[in-house]
């Protein structure tokens, strides 16, 4: 990361849209990654997900089933934006982005979700009409290794 600061256990960033070059080779290498939203009680829910990084945009992008508990907790936060995270783990080398997740339905948005996931994880999800895109418009970006 371009701008960082030390904290206990790894690195932090203001900016999603400057990672330094290993952290975008991170975000570019196929890993599982977790989505992490609050449910209405503010317990958190954490599930397994395929995310892409787009750091130009800011933008996070998880492609799932707009029935799924994850739409319904960013979709309750009302239009201020639901505050999540997602992480990726590999031995000791660990990335976070945060931001505000918004539910996109538009077809283009979700066709370009669907692009950049078949990218990253090198196969393209199957047809789902009832597919959204999770976007999150990144405010922070934390790692180590």
């Amino acid at each position: 990361m371009t701008t960082t600061e030390q904290t206990p256990g790894g690195t932090s960033a203001p900016d999603p849209g400057t990672p330094d070059p290993a952290y975008l080779a991170f975000w570019r290498e196929r890993h599982l990654c977790t989505l992490t939203t609050l449910r209405p009680d503010g317990s958190p829910h954490v599930v397994p997900v395929g995310v892409t990084y787009d750091p130009r945009a800011r933008l996070a992008r998880v492609i799932t089933n707009a029935s799924s508990a994850k739409v319904r907790h960013v979709r309750a936060a009302g239009p201020e934006g639901a505050r999540v995270a997602v992480c990726q783990v590999d031995g000791r080398r660990w990335a976070t982005l945060e931001g505000r997740a918004f539910v996109r339905t538009d077809p283009e948005r979700v066709a370009e979700a669907v692009r950049r996931y078949a990218e990253r994880y090198e196969r393209t999800p199957s047809p789902n009409p009832s597919r959204v895109v999770i976007e999150i418009q990144l405010t922070r970006m934390l790692g180590k290794g």
